[in-house]
């Protein structure tokens, strides 16, 4: 029996803005959270972007160029307007790397979001850029990987990255869920859960089902 059948209010999909400020394709995110469940609009609209129930930060290319433009569409103002008020973000590859104080690339120091303290810098692994798909050391009671095999893959396409976690734990506040990846003996940065914001090195929207999951479970935090 359906909602529409029984009498019940059909609930409505979570509404998530998925931010477009040119740092790349997005539609395959677009894809994945609607197969999801959520109700996804790409835009750089500061309005609408503080009101979704959740706000996704794509990323693709340099930490420079996409803090230029998130900076030209207000967003370390919507973000940080979102967190403030407990509301979701979800970071992702760039838009991850981007939450740190700081990134070294190609010789350029530029601002980040300075919502964590860490500098994104080149990976030492012998071989880069680290392409393709890699497991998860995932932080224990993670909500962002919960119920996904330990042993599923995600994919990865970076050169750098967040090599040690330097966020001092406050006795008041709940601890961030750190999870690890590991490239060519370099262990780095993979996810992090944050009170409202989460983020991921990887693109899990082009993880197959395990990034799906993740989406999911990312999602059903909204509302």
């Amino acid at each position: 029996m359906t909602a529409a059948e029984s009498g019940e209010t059909p609930q409505a999909a979570p509404t998530v803005v998925l931010l477009d400020y040119g740092a790349g394709n997005i539609r395959s995110a677009q894809r994945a959270l609607e197969h999801v469940g959520a109700d996804v609009t790409v835009t750089a609209d500061p309005k609408l972007a503080v009101e979704a129930d959740g706000l996704v930060v794509p990323g693709v290319g340099a930490f420079a160029s996409c803090m230029e433009g998130l900076r030209e569409v207000s967003a370390p103002r919507v973000i940080g307007q979102r967190l403030a008020g407990g509301r979701p973000v979800l970071g992702i590859c760039v838009g991850f790397q981007v939450m740190f104080e700081r990134g070294v690339e190609h010789g350029v120091d530029a601002e980040g979001m300075g919502e964590w303290p860490g500098v994104v810098d080149k990976l030492r692994a012998p071989v880069l850029p680290h392409m393709g798909w890699n497991t998860v050391d995932v932080a224990p009671g993670s909500t962002l990987f919960a119920g996904i095999d330990p042993a599923e893959r995600f994919y990865f396409v970076h050169s750098y990255g967040v090599r040690s976690w330097e966020m001092e734990e406050d006795p008041y506040i709940a601890a961030p869920l750190v999870s690890w990846a590991e490239h060519g003996g370099e262990r780095f940065v993979a996810a992090v859960e944050n009170g409202p914001l989460w983020a991921t090195q990887f693109h899990p929207e082009k993880s197959g089902e395990a990034g799906l999951a993740l989406l999911r479970n990312w999602v059903g935090t909204l509302g």
